[in-house]
C-alpha cells in the first residue's frame, strides 16, 4: 500500500478565511487552482482533482490551536456578515440568527466549519471514499 502524500498548512500564516484560502491553495493545490474561500468549493476540492490526488491525502494542520483562535467567533461573524450581503432574501433571517449566535459565542465557528468539511472526507465521514486524513498539530 502506498503512503498518501502529505500537505502542510500552518496556522501562523493566516488569520482570515481569505488568507486560509490563499495559503491552502499555494500549499495544497500547488498553484494549479486558486480557491477563493467559498466553502462549497472547498468541499469539492477535497473530493480530488483541482490539484489534489483523487485517492486522497493527509492534511497536516500545524499550529491548529492558533487557527482555532484566529478563525473563531470574530472571524465567523465577519464571514457571516459578508454572506448576509449576498444571500437570497429568503435566507437572510437564518443568516442573521447565525450572526447573533456567533456574537454571543454560541455555535460553530469558521474553524469548526473547516475541520468538519475536511473530516467529512475522511475515514468516518459521509464522503469517506475521498480518503482525506486530517492531522491537527
Amino acid at each position: 500500500m502506498t503512503q498518501k502524500p502529505h500537505y502542510y498548512i500552518d496556522g501562523e500564516a493566516f488569520s482570515t478565511l481569505e488568507e486560509f484560502a490563499k495559503h491552502f491553495s499555494s500549499r495544497v493545490l500547488g498553484g494549479q487552482y486558486e480557491w477563493n474561500g467559498n466553502l462549497d468549493a472547498f468541499n469539492d476540492i477535497l473530493r480530488g482533482g483541482f490539484g489534489t490526488p483523487a485517492d486522497g491525502f493527509v492534511l497536516v494542520w500545524l499550529n491548529s490551536a492558533l487557527s482555532r483562535q484566529r478563525l473563531g467567533y470574530e472571524e465567523t461573524v465577519r464571514q457571516l456578515e459578508k454572506r448576509l450581503l449576498k444571500c437570497d432574501p429568503a435566507s437572510r433571517q437564518s443568516v442573521a440568527a447565525e450572526i447573533d449566535s456567533a456574537r454571543q459565542r454560541i455555535g460553530p465557528t469558521l474553524y469548526g466549519w473547516l475541520v468538519e468539511i475536511i473530516r467529512d472526507h475522511g475515514a468516518y465521514g459521509k464522503q469517506h471514499e475521498d480518503g482525506v486524513q486530517l492531522e491537527l498539530h
